[in-house]
């Protein structure tokens, strides 16, 4: 079963490491995008398990853009992932995929 992830940010740099480490790993699916209209966009179109806001949002901007995807999915979890290295956002992906289950 393949898991879709939509990562938000403003930071090509960083979008793209991202989505470099989700990819990797067999069964994750990562698309990124850096506007909230494209994320929306994006939300409209394919069911994701999990949206990470990325760098480049402010606290009021992620709270803005939550409601509105939570209005679009409820089952979404949306969070911010504040980066770090491959292992702690895998441990994040598989904690939150792990909590879905319950």
């Amino acid at each position: 079963m393949e898991t879709n992830i939509l990562v938000i940010g403003r930071d090509a740099a960083i979008l793209a490491v991202i989505q470099r480490l989700i990819n990797a790993h067999e069964g994750w699916h990562a698309t990124t995008v850096s506007t909230e209209d494209e994320a929306i966009t994006a939300l409209k179109q394919r069911t994701y398990s999990i949206v990470f806001v990325s760098a480049g949002f402010s606290a009021q901007e992620e709270e803005t853009l939550r409601g509105k995807l939570k209005n679009i999915d409820p089952q979404v979890t949306v969070t911010r992932h504040y980066g770090g290295g491959s292992g702690l956002l895998e441990n994040e992906i598989l904690g939150i995929l792990q909590k879905g289950k319950q």
